[in-house]
Formats: structure tokens, C-alpha cells, sequence
């Protein structure tokens, strides 16, 4: 993922709100969401190059998404996959902050991350620049691709629209679609020159190399819960749609 919007305790029918853009080479094989043959429980995507994914859920309301940390002087070939992070967390049992002090580790492993795990009664956060591991206040939360609710314009955009549209889907979507670019200004400096931090300030990534290629909604209510899933072209247009509701263990 590369803009993920929380809302956790902030609804009072649905302890978590997830609503995330994945932006990502537009080469890179990859399937759309479903039920994993391999792992029954998991409902994601899949990264069809490394195995892992960047966001799923499972029906016992374990949670995680994970989001690369920009630096494009820091890239290792040799570096694990951060997908396998997500899968590993949903498939295990450990605890959402137990898990992460473990990896905290080990991160060094990966190129920089951002990952958010969660169960039913927790949520917590890690980044690998930091290093640190902090449970998620109650509230409206947004990441993209540097530390939790760091203030670029994309992330406060995705904050404000998860607070005025919290609870209609439909709207949620709309803030997915938003491909309004930030002012110079306002850019951050990523060490990915001028050009191309225009190109990924808006919410919704436009282009024929790289850019948004799915957007997401997530509802984890407290017996039920229901994920959609929405494919997009180079043009940021819809071309397929598929929709999950599922029952949740007690």
C-alpha cells in the first residue's frame, strides 16, 4: 500500500475503518483479492512475484497492511520482500505487539517499512526508521510512505476525508479517487526530485508505468465484516470490482 486511512474506535458500529490506495509498478503481476487456497483464512491480494501481500484481513479480526518508507537511497536487491511481513502476521498468533517487537529485530532484513497490525482488541504500528513500536490511539489515522500521520498533503487530505466520510463506502471511495496534486510548496523532498514527488502527492496515482492499481475499503465490525476491493487502470479508472461480507469468530 502506499496510502492506508484508519479510523480505529473512532465508529461506533465498527472498530476499524481501513480505506488504502495501492500504488505500485503497473508491471508487477499481482491478484486481486480473495480467499487464499494456501491459507483459507486470509482474505488479500497477492504479490504474484514474491508470494506475500500489502493488506489483509482474517476472519478471527486479525489486520495488517504494510507501506515502503521512501528513500530512494536505501534500496537493496538482496533485501526480503515487505509483503511476506503482512502474511506472516496473518497467519500466526502471536499478539499484534508481541509480533512486532520480535521484528523489530530484525527489520534491518527489509528495505524501510510501515506496518500496521491489529486484532480485535489492539492496534499498533511500526516503522523501521524509527524502530520503535507504539500502540494506534483511538481516532483517524493516515500513512503513506514515510512515518505514521506524517503531515504531507495526501496524508491530511486522507485523514480529513476518513473523518467526513466515515461510515459511507461510497464516499470512502470518492477520497480514493481524489487525483488532485499538492502545490510545489507543500511537496515533501524524498530525494526523488521535483518531477516525481508532483507525480505521487496526489491521493490517486495516474500513470503508465506506475501508479494506483487497486483501492480499497475495509469494515471490521463486531460480528461481521465486509471488504471491497475496486482494480484500476493506468488512468486511475474502476475496471473490475469484487466485494467480500463474512462472518467474524467470536
Amino acid at each position: 500500500m502506499c496510502l492506508i486511512a484508519v479510523a480505529w474506535r473512532a465508529h461506533p458500529d465498527f472498530p476499524l475503518v481501513v480505506a488504502a490506495n495501492r500504488d505500485e509498478w503497473r508491471d508487477r503481476p499481482a491478484a486481486p483479492a480473495h480467499w487464499w487456497d494456501d491459507h483459507p483464512a486470509i482474505l488479500a491480494g497477492r504479490d504474484l512475484q514474491a508470494g506475500g501481500t500489502w493488506m489483509g484481513v482474517t476472519r478471527t479480526r486479525r489486520f495488517a497492511a504494510v507501506t515502503n518508507f521512501r528513500d530512494p537511497s536505501d534500496r537493496r536487491s538482496t533485501a526480503l520482500s515487505r509483503g511476506t511481513l503482512v502474511t506472516e502476521f496473518l497467519r500466526g498468533e502471536d499478539p499484534p505487539a508481541a509480533y512486532l517487537a520480535r521484528l523489530a529485530a530484525r527489520a534491518s532484513l527489509y528495505n524501510g517499512f510501515n506496518l500496521l497490525v491489529g486484532d480485535a482488541g489492539s492496534l499498533f504500528y511500526f516503522g523501521s526508521r524509527e524502530g520503535e513500536v507504539r500502540a494506534v490511539e483511538p481516532g483517524v489515522h493516515a500513512l503513506s510512505n514515510h512515518l505514521l500521520d506524517e503531515p504531507w498533503p495526501k496524508v491530511r487530505r486522507a485523514q480529513a476525508g476518513m473523518r467526513e466520510a466515515l461510515g459511507d463506502d461510497e464516499a470512502l471511495f470518492r477520497m480514493l479517487s481524489d487525483a488532485t496534486p499538492a502545490p510545489d510548496e507543500a511537496l515533501p523532498a524524498t530525494g526523488v526530485g521535483l518531477a516525481r514527488e508532483r507525480q505521487l502527492s496526489p491521493i490517486l496515482i495516474t500513470g503508465a508505468d506506475y501508479g494506483t492499481r487497486t483501492s480499497t475499503v475495509l469494515r471490521l465490525g463486531t460480528g461481521a465484516a465486509r471488504l471491497e476491493e475496486r482494480t484500476r487502470d493506468a488512468t486511475g479508472t474502476v475496471t473490475s470490482a469484487a466485494a467480500f461480507d463474512f462472518a467474524l469468530a467470536t
